[in-house]
């Protein structure tokens, strides 16, 4: 058996964007994986491109394309950082291929989430706000924290400042760090958040989460939880300085999620820290 046969074939959807290019890249330095497929959505300048070419690799034989069924067909995994109603197309032909789904989509919401269960009887997917293990295991502290100080004398907010061309707020990490505090206080974040201030808004709601959003210049992503008391501050932070680190975040959760049954995971499941 050749290693290519060993190894695993991944496809990148969104294979032309930032996101796209830099998992391109990672895929062809990670040992274990290999690039089987490239796609774009139609109309793209970039169908019938080279996906290494694109990607500043130099020519690796793979055509960007954008029909996606007989790509998912002849390969054994998905990375997916595109949009939500691509995602979930992507979801359903993941499902029919039987093979890895892994989703760092962001601006994915409830909706989002009965179609994705549908799909995990038989696909095994792995969805996370943010594929860092930085991020996953600040989640596990922010928890931690949030369970061991009281609401009545703490109070919580979520801090995030990302690059101009991001287009949703709070960023999905945001999200993932709000859920983590809730989680760790034993309520419900929808019930709970504070998404906007502006004006004579009144004193702070105790037990409220608060979220801020920066945008501005070329940030990848940083991440702050405040932990507010009387007379003392706890922050718990994260800075993202290469996207690269979501892109191996990504690859190591598809070989993780090879090995398992079809089902509905998270990168706390592939880095073993459910439960934390």
């Amino acid at each position: 058996m050749t290693a290519q046969a060993e190894s695993m074939g991944l496809i990148v959807v969104g294979a032309a964007g930032r996101m796209g290019q830099s998992l391109i890249r990672t895929v062809s330095e990670i040992d274990g994986v290999h690039l089987a497929g490239a796609i774009e959505r139609p109309g793209s300048e970039a169908l019938g491109r080279d996906a290494g070419e694109l990607a500043g690799l130099g020519p690796n034989g793979v055509v960007i394309s954008d029909d996606a069924l007989p790509v998912f067909a002849q390969a054994e995994g998905v990375l997916d950082f595109t949009a939500p109603a691509a995602t979930l197309e992507f979801a359903g032909l993941a499902a029919q291929a039987r093979i890895v789904h892994v989703i760092g989509t962001t601006g994915m919401d409830d909706s989002h989430e009965a179609p994705l269960q549908a799909a995990s009887r038989h696909a095994r997917i792995v969805k996370s706000g943010n594929m860092s293990l930085g991020v996953n295991l600040l989640s596990v502290l922010v928890r931690q924290a949030a369970r061991a100080l009281n609401a009545a004398d703490w109070d919580i907010e979520v801090l995030e400042m990302h690059h101009r061309h991001k287009v949703d707020a709070p960023s999905g990490t945001a999200l993932l760090l709000g859920q983590a505090a809730a989680e760790g206080r034993g309520i419900d974040l929808a019930e709970h958040s504070v998404r906007v201030r502006d004006g004579h808004t009144g004193a702070r709601e105790q037990g409220s989460i608060g979220f801020a959003t920066l945008r501005g210049g070329s940030v990848v992503g940083e991440h702050s939880v405040i932990l507010a008391g009387e007379g003392e501050i706890i922050e718990l932070s994260h800075k993202a300085t290469d996207r690269s680190i979501f892109a191996r975040g990504a690859v190591r959760a598809a070989l993780w999620a090879r090995h398992q049954k079809p089902g509905y995971y998270s990168m706390l499941d592939v880095l073993g820290l459910t439960g934390q």
